[in-house]
């Protein structure tokens, strides 16, 4: 049962606060073309730019190459993208250590995915040994992955998720961010953010009243509040 401290808001009226908030169309607008522009959307950004008349502030010729480094982690061919990676800026991988780290993991995984397991053996011991020897971290990601050696079915082995597709876009996403920040853009775009936002600013208030909840953000439906609390008009 709710506390009977709760206000109860209908649908409604929620409905004519929320209209009440005037957001500019230029602000939607360039919130849009954040999102094109980091997630890398090109053509998509290009005829925005076309219909609304919003710039989009960056080169979008540089986003074009920075797709095509994520594409290539995305389908395993790590080499490349670490190839596209120093042609673009060297700087990035040399600066990062972590991340160079998690490229020349991934490799690795890729290498057990393909049941080269003597090159895979080869490749850690030259390539990710060292790194593991000078940070405990690295190290226990190392041995977490050469786990995968002991599996005949690695699906059903404890470090599966690292076979899992979801570890490429992890790597590639984690790539992606590190191209943006040394272009001095943006790492994340600010849409999700602001989502985010608005769960948190739904749960704070959650113990003060009884209010149309956005529960799928998807769709941006409200549910209709129900509970035994008067209404309050």
């Amino acid at each position: 049962m709710q506390s009977p401290d709760k206000k109860k808001i209908l649908i409604k009226e929620w409905d004519s606060k929320i209209a009440a908030v005037k957001i500019r169309k230029e602000d939607m607008n360039r919130l849009v073309m954040n999102f094109l522009v980091t997630e890398g959307y090109v053509e998509a950004a290009h005829t925005f730019e076309k219909e609304s008349g919003t710039p989009p502030g960056v080169d979008l010729g540089a986003i074009t190459d920075r797709m095509e480094i994520r594409k290539a982690v995305q389908s395993g061919n790590v080499e490349e993208a670490i190839e596209r990676v120093n042609d673009l800026n060297p700087e990035i991988l040399e600066e990062k250590q972590q991340l160079s780290f998690h490229l020349q993991q991934q490799r690795l995984i890729e290498l057990i995915r393909q049941g080269k397991t003597e090159d895979a053996l080869e490749f850690a011991q030259e390539y990710l040994a060292p790194r593991g020897e000078e940070n405990p971290a690295f190290l226990e990601e190392l041995e977490r992955t050469m786990a995968l050696l002991a599996f005949e079915d690695t699906r059903s082995s404890p470090v599966a998720d690292l076979m899992d597709i979801s570890q490429r876009q992890k790597t590639a996403s984690e790539l992606n961010a590190a191209i943006l920040s040394s272009q001095c853009q943006e790492r994340e775009p600010r849409l999700p953010g602001l989502l985010k936002l608005l769960l948190w600013a739904q749960n704070q208030l959650d113990s003060k009243a009884i209010y149309p909840r956005m529960d799928d953000l998807v769709s941006g439906t409200l549910s209709e509040p129900t509970s035994d609390v008067p209404n309050v008009y």
